[in-house]
């Protein structure tokens, strides 16, 4: 027994040292086989590369110290099992697997992230009991398992997460009674336990919870008096469908004749203190008829260490045993995963399109933003930022869960996705990483404020805002702009629809100037905001063409070194003025140099202009590099306006070029 004993230790040690030696890649590669068993979505997460490199890793988001801190995985179709190892991402706060098709149990390992703030497993085929284990994650603050096949009880040990706003658990198959031990968590706000199979009472300490505004409970099999104290939520209360409830002050209720007596096959939620180490309330202790206080026989000090020893040994060996067998199981299933049967319950796409559309609104709600939104976080007045904050479940909603047939287009700093919101407009709707954002509070609430101050018919419209520190994004909404951008009409041949008439081209400059003109300001009466990133890439085109300058502002928000990133981008492509490269600095007059390139792209309906040698072409040859699609049909003296604002616009020395106003001038014919 003994030697057996020790070689248990010797491979438990072992064992431990793998684990530990385990990488994050390794996790990662683990958790992908287990999600996505067919390697049909989780496509770029490969063993040799970086996963907090840029987007290498799709959906996985890293923190400062470059551990793992986010997955966002929802909507992917993903159809496999949520995986033990996912325990191991220990620096992970956001964890986002909703709207998809997962099956299988929940695995208990799950507790073990204590930095989870935010579990969305809602809209999946998950099933068996939600772990107890649950209670050990400190810090969550949202709990989303709705929309699953989750059976069993709810557990008593969800009253232990002391910082948990949002408990979603509705259409699930729970049958149990609702535990006393949720009345504990004080900053509890919304409580869905609808569509299940609950019974008993509802307990009267959930009436005082001090932040509950929303406690639903229909379609249950709850019974007793409901709570009086209930009554303050008004509307944020729902209990229709539960026919034994009684109450009084509510009108869809009768009031409560004689207390009813308990079914002793459906205990009441007993508290976890109130439970003796048998498992039955005090209350109900089972008596045995042939044993008392006085004549049962005790156990001997020697037996009673005997049967100590005896469990602990059986319990040492089966957490033994059960490690080694899971690691046994775990590639086998990485061999066979790929032609594993899938029971026909798995929901498609399809079906969970059909239960999104078919079911009632499924609230998807997140941490009350990251910090720099906080209020009172800094004392920077918010009154206006307010205004302009979205909730995160229409953003979600009007993506369709950031669905892969909206995303328009991914960048090294953001992905863009088009949106219907709840009124109908159409919107599209800027994905930036936290990290990709300033670590400064104030700097990154100045920012904001700028952008949301913007106001003029040649800037695209910020709609508003939306950011979470559980996902560690931030939302920027804005107007969708029908027509592309400029950049789309460039390099085109005529005859495809997509090229611009001569009075277009020059509606779109006189556009363009005065966006820039408004974000430049009058001298004395506004302080001048250089946009940096003027491209025809940034300009867009609306239904009726008219010009808009997209991301004004969008630098304030930037890190540092994300700006000079798009710097870069903005030097390769011919835009950026020649004196950064000596002073580091951008001015008024740095925009006014891109402006001069746009408007020779326009010219010669090019998007790369460097073949043309612009700056040696005279003024009078302009004809001969005018775009050959317009087939002769502009104006000449238009043409010659236009090409000496350009040639003036792009001059090397900053002194040499005008101003907006100037140009504004210029455009207008005033002298």
């Amino acid at each position: 027994m003994f030697l057996l004993l020790l070689k248990l230790q010797i491979f438990l040690i072992f064992a431990s040292s793998s684990l530990s030696s385990m990488t994050e890649l390794d996790t990662l590669m683990a958790i992908k086989h287990s999600l996505d068993p067919e390697n049909h979505v989780l496509v770029s997460w490969t063993p040799h590369v970086d996963p907090c490199s840029s987007s290498a890793f799709e959906g996985v988001a890293c923190n400062e110290q470059g551990l793992v801190a986010n997955i966002s995985l929802q909507g992917k179709g993903l159809s496999g099992r949520i995986p033990a190892a996912m325990a191991g991402l220990k620096s992970l706060t956001g964890l986002y697997l909703h709207f998809n098709a997962l099956n299988g149990i929940l695995p208990k390992e799950i507790g073990g992230l204590t930095q989870l703030s935010d579990l969305y497993l809602n809209v999946n085929n998950l099933s068996g009991d939600i772990p107890r284990e649950i209670g050990n994650m400190s810090n969550l603050e949202v709990l989303q398992f709705c929309y699953n096949k989750f059976s069993g009880s709810i557990p008593t040990e969800l009253g232990k997460l002391k910082k948990l706003s949002v408990l979603a658990l509705q259409y699930n198959q729970l049958s149990s009674a609702i535990p006393a031990s949720l009345g504990e968590l004080e900053t509890l706000t919304r409580l869905d336990l609808s569509f299940n199979n609950l019974f008993g009472p509802i307990p009267v300490r959930l009436a005082s919870l001090p932040k509950l505004e929303s406690l639903d409970i229909r379609n249950n099999s709850l019974s007793g008096s409901v709570p009086t104290a209930l009554k303050t939520l008004k509307g944020g209360f729902q209990f229709i469908n539960n026919a034994a409830l009684c109450g009084t002050g509510f009108s869809e209720l009768e009031s409560c004749k004689e207390v009813r007596s308990s079914d002793p096959t459906k205990p009441e939620p007993y508290e976890p203190n109130s439970l003796s180490p048998q498992g039955f309330p005090a209350s109900v202790q089972p008596k045995s008829e042939n044993c008392s206080e006085t004549n049962c026989k005790k156990p001997s000090k020697s037996s009673t260490l005997g049967l100590i020893s005896g469990v602990i040994g059986f319990v040492f060996g089966s957490i033994v045993m059960g490690f080694y067998l899971f690691l046994w199981y775990r590639r086998q299933k990485q061999k066979i995963g790929s032609t594993a049967d899938i029971s026909d319950s798995r929901l498609s796409t399809d079906q969970i399109k059909e239960t999104r559309s078919a079911s009632p609104l499924i609230s998807l709600e997140y941490s009350n933003g990251w910090d720099p939104l906080a209020k009172g976080g800094s004392g920077y007045s918010q009154e206006v930022l307010e205004s302009f904050m979205f909730n995160l479940e229409e953003v979600e909603r009007a993506t369709q869960c950031f669905s892969e047939i909206n995303l328009l287009g991914k960048s090294g700093i953001s992905a863009i996705y088009r949106g219907i919101l709840r009124d109908g407009s159409v919107v599209v709707i800027k994905c930036i990483a936290k990290t990709r954002c300033k670590s400064d509070e104030t700097e990154f609430l100045k920012g904001l404020k700028i952008m949301t101050s913007l106001r003029h018919e040649n800037l695209v419209r910020l709609r508003g805002f939306c950011c979470s520190k559980g996902r560690g994004e931030c939302f920027l909404v804005y107007d969708f702009v029908s027509n592309g951008s400029l950049l789309q009409h460039l390099d085109v041949k005529r005859g495809d629809g997509m090229v611009l008439e001569w009075s277009t081209r020059v509606s779109i400059v006189h556009g363009i100037a005065k966006g820039i003109a408004y974000l430049h300001g009058k001298k004395g009466t506004k302080k001048a905001l250089v946009h940096q990133n003027i491209s025809a890439e940034n300009v867009l085109l609306d239904a009726r063409y008219n010009s808009l300058l997209a991301d004004s502002g969008l630098h304030k928000l930037l890190a540092d070194d994300v700006v000079f990133s798009t710097l870069k981008s903005s030097a390769a492509m011919g835009y950026l003025a020649p004196e950064y490269a000596t002073t580091g600095r951008l001015t008024e007059k740095s925009d006014v140099f891109a402006f001069g390139v746009i408007v020779f792209q326009l010219l010669t309906g090019k998007s790369n202009i460097t073949q043309f040698g612009c700056r040696q072409v005279e003024t009078d040859d302009f004809k001969d590099i005018l775009d050959e699609n317009l087939e002769g049909k502009f104006s000449e003296s238009e043409a010659a306006k236009l090409w000496s604002i350009a040639f003036l616009c792009m001059q090397e020395s900053p002194h040499l070029r005008p101003s907006m106003d100037n140009v504004m001038h210029e455009l207008s014919g005033a002298h």
